[in-house]
């Protein structure tokens, strides 16, 4: 897969001729981004000149970094100085022709630059702004830095993450920035609600989105704030196990590899019982329902690993998919880019990048009917500053 014109794309996308102009770096805004250009939009990605602090990140192939060809894919890089005066003018021409604008500079940044929502309005009423921050744009902790870390902290998802009992371990976070890609997620899906109703209404004036970090985490928080409402309870780390189901957990295998099995519902549970060797914990009145179950998990999750671990993990899988039981080994990225539904769904892709060769990219998360998953990778993350010329008309030119 070479890079392509945009130009020539068929307009098969859902968001082809949507134009959004990304004030983004790092992390948050540029994952907003790259949804909507995965979904066809014809995002400008406008970078200082040095580039995304985040083109130095990771691992690297001749000064690129390998990450930014998934993190800018599809998108259309410029180079502006926010600090210069002609520079500034050029975003604004930029943005009198766009119709959303991302940005995720902490509060107050865009403003002092020249470039606050009025200023923006004021060349373009009808653009739709995607603010996303630590905090929020208002409240008290609006002024103070916040990076992915925080989000996950402040929002209540880092207290779950711990092992019960073991206290003077720090809970671990989960692996990849989830606060930043949630933000990301919530603004791109705000942008593109704000920018239906704006079409929709020839005098609508665009509107302003508040996206951030720490309540992107929060409102993954299911029932627990109206529990404590109510009740007073705090939700306390439950490990691999949930309070609410049982057999549900994750058990060690003789290999070393962990297997994650769901064995909730009655008839699963009977099922995984004879296929295990177990068949008269399914007829013991102790685990005739899942509140029993849950009653009696100690005595259950010790009789399923005594048998994974007399298993690798992909036999105990193997048996147990053979009984129907909802299971998976922990996948590494080994495992996910070498599994055949991976590869069968596309999910995994080998693409051209002209800045790296050959690499694997994932695809976007969503299907449309008659769009490959393929077709949704039209380009890879380009140089900083490669559409120069092409974004910016010759009156632009310096």
């Amino acid at each position: 897969m070479s890079e392509k014109n945009p130009a020539a794309e068929p307009p098969r996308l859902p968001l082809t001729g949507l134009r959004v102009v990304e004030l983004g770096h790092y992390i948050a805004a540029p994952f907003a981004t790259r949804l909507l250009a995965d979904l066809g939009a014809e995002v400008i990605k406008v970078e200082p000149p040095e580039g995304d602090p985040v083109r130095g990140w990771g691992s690297a192939v001749d000064g690129n970094a390998v990450w930014f060809s998934v993190h800018g894919r599809n998108k259309l890089s410029v180079t502006l100085n926010l600090k210069d005066a002609a520079d500034k003018a050029k975003l604004k021409r930029l943005v009198g022709t766009a119709d959303a604008l991302v940005e995720n500079f902490r509060p107050g940044q865009l403003e002092r630059y020249g470039l606050g929502p009025a200023e923006l309005h004021a060349v373009n009423p009808r653009l739709v702004i995607a603010r996303i921050s630590g905090y929020g744009q208002d409240g008290p902790y609006r002024d103070k830095p916040a990076f992915g870390a925080i989000g996950e902290a402040m929002g209540g998802l880092r207290h779950l993450t711990a092992n019960p009992g073991q206290s003077e371990h720090p809970p671990p976070r989960c692996g990849v920035s989830i606060s930043d890609d949630l933000a990301g997620m919530y603004a791109a899906m705000g942008l593109v609600a704000a920018c239906w109703q704006v079409k929709g209404d020839p005098a609508a004036r665009g509107r302003i989105i508040d996206v951030d970090l720490v309540s992107s985490v929060f409102s993954l928080m299911e029932g627990m704030l109206p529990e404590y409402g109510l009740f007073g309870w705090v939700r306390q780390p439950q490990g691999a196990a949930i309070k609410t189901a049982a057999p549900t957990n994750t058990y060690p295998c003789a290999d070393g590899k962990w297997l994650c099995i769901a064995g909730n519902s009655d008839l699963i549970f009977r099922r995984m019982m004879a296929a295990i060797g177990r068949p008269e914990f399914a007829t013991d009145p102790r685990f005739a329902s899942n509140a029993l179950r849950c009653e009696n998990v100690a005595e259950l999750d010790a009789a399923i690993a005594a048998w994974t671990r007399t298993q690798t993990g992909a036999e105990a899988e193997a048996i147990l998919e053979a009984a129907e039981v909802p299971c998976s080994r922990l996948y590494d990225m080994r495992d996910c880019a070498e599994d055949p539904h991976f590869r069968a769904r596309d999910l995994v892709m080998q693409v051209e990048d002209p800045l790296l060769g050959t690499v694997l990219h994932p695809a976007a998360p969503f299907r449309f009917d008659g769009v490959a998953p393929r077709d949704m990778v039209r380009w890879t993350g380009p140089a900083a500053g490669a559409h120069n010329d092409q974004v910016f008309p010759k009156e632009d030119a310096p």
